[in-house]
C-alpha cells in the first residue's frame, strides 16, 4: 500500500464568484449526504492554465459563462489542503493526498436565470448566494482554513 505522505497533491484551480449584493456562490455537493457548500472549483488538466481550468470548471459546474464574469482578482500563490483519513484512497481513486488550489475572484454580471447546476456532470444539488462571513461554517470541517485564507486573500475585494 502507498503510503499518503508519498502521494502527489492535486492540482486544482477555485472561484469565488461575488453577485452585485456581494454575495457569493455556493453550491451543496451531490456526493455528500452532508449539509456542505462549496465554492465551484475542480482539477487543472495536464497543460491547462489555471485560470482557464477555473472558468471551464465554473461552466460546468453552474453553467454560467464566461461572458457573464469579470476578473476582479487572482489570490497570490497556492493554498494546500490535506484530507481526512476517512477520505485518503476513496476519493480520486486515491491517486491523491489533497489538493493545491489557485483561487480567482470573478464579478458576475448575469442574472440567477443564468445559473443552471442541471449541467452534464452536474456536481450541485442545490445553490445559493452566501455572505462571505458564512462560508467557513457552510463548508466540510477540512476545508474550512482554505476557506478562511481564501477569503482573507479576497478581503480587499469584498467589501465590508
Amino acid at each position: 500500500m502507498t503510503h499518503v505522505s508519498t502521494l502527489p497533491y492535486r492540482p486544482c484551480a477555485g472561484i469565488m464568484l461575488i453577485n452585485a449584493d456581494g454575495r457569493i456562490f455556493v453550491g451543496q455537493r451531490n456526493d455528500s449526504p452532508l449539509e456542505a457548500w462549496q465554492m465551484p472549483q475542480g482539477g487543472i488538466d495536464p497543460g491547462e492554465d489555471a485560470e482557464a481550468a477555473a472558468l471551464r470548471e465554473l461552466g460546468e459546474e453552474t453553467g454560467v459563462m464566461p461572458d457573464k464574469v469579470e476578473l476582479i482578482a487572482e489570490a497570490p500563490g497556492e493554498f494546500v489542503y490535506d484530507l481526512p483519513p476517512e477520505l485518503l484512497g476513496k476519493v480520486w481513486k486515491g491517486k491523491w493526498r489533497g489538493q493545491t488550489q489557485r483561487w480567482f475572484l470573478y464579478r458576475f454580471h448575469g442574472t440567477d436565470a443564468d445559473v443552471n447546476i442541471a449541467t452534464g456532470h452536474q456536481e450541485f444539488r442545490a445553490w445559493r448566494w452566501s455572505d462571505p462571513a458564512d462560508l467557513p461554517r457552510l463548508i466540510v470541517p477540512f476545508k474550512k482554513a482554505l476557506y478562511e485564507q481564501v477569503l482573507a486573500a479576497f478581503a480587499p475585494h469584498l467589501g465590508a
